[in-house]
């Protein structure tokens, strides 16, 4: 959209108020820092007792596993929601946490299993509003408030853990923080890096809900209707 006269309009405007025109915006300098001091001193043990005290205030099943076991309990989360039609995000992730393997066996063993594929294009949101459950990695959780955040990429796009009726997330203990205040400086940091960070950043927290100004909650408005973590001890 052209703008006209843009820059007259702003001199002007800072004449009339009496001062030189601002170009620059600079970050006020706080004396307090309390968004930082909450869970400050926290062990990555207290973080995830925290993590799973909130899924329960979420409505989010939250379960740990080992790197070993992680397939066999993916298995298992599957099997007691019934789900059998599954996307996911690919990636190397895949392969450095076996889950390639896995999701080979469950194909094998009738699933219907299909992994993000960037060129593949609008194939994947069709097949991820049909399946039954959507399962991606966490970047960076938050113990304070049972958030997920994902870096949605060419090998996870926002459809698999948005359309799908069950979320399912595989949580890395090491990518615990306390809150958002981590997880923002965390992003920041890695693009003064100059790191490329995806230009889509997505905080989940559970499934989808809202409540009207009486408070009653309702599930499921306009994403998963139900949601699962599961903890990995050494991703």
């Amino acid at each position: 959209m052209a703008i006209h006269n843009r820059e007259a309009f702003l001199d002007n405007l800072a004449e009339q108020l009496g001062r030189t025109r601002r170009t620059k915006v600079e970050s006020p300098v706080y004396s307090v820092h309390p968004q930082e001091r909450v869970f400050q001193d926290a062990t990555q043990g207290e973080l995830v007792e925290k993590l799973e005290e909130q899924c329960k205030v979420i409505h989010t099943s939250f379960t740990s596993t080992k790197l070993e076991t992680l397939g066999e309990t993916l298995r298992t989360v599957l099997n007691d929601y019934g789900v059998t039609k599954v996307v996911g995000a690919a990636g190397p992730r895949n392969d450095a946490t076996h889950l390639s393997t896995v999701y080979a066996e469950l194909q094998s063993e009738g699933y219907d299993i299909h992994l993000w594929d960037e060129n593949k294009g609008r194939e994947n949101v069709t097949f991820a509003e049909q399946a039954g459950a959507g399962i991606v990695f966490s970047d960076i959780t938050l113990a304070e408030s049972g958030t997920v955040t994902l870096f949605n990429d060419r090998y996870n796009g926002r459809s698999i853990s948005l359309l799908p009726e069950t979320f399912i997330a595989i949580v890395p203990k090491s990518t615990l923080v306390p809150r958002m205040t981590q997880a923002s400086q965390l992003i920041h940091e890695e693009e003064k890096k100059g790191n490329p960070v995806s230009s889509c950043v997505s905080f989940v927290t559970g499934p989808s809900n809202s409540a009207d100004i009486e408070m009653n909650l309702i599930v499921g408005v306009h994403g998963p209707v139900k949601a699962t973590y599961i903890l990995v001890d050494d991703l």
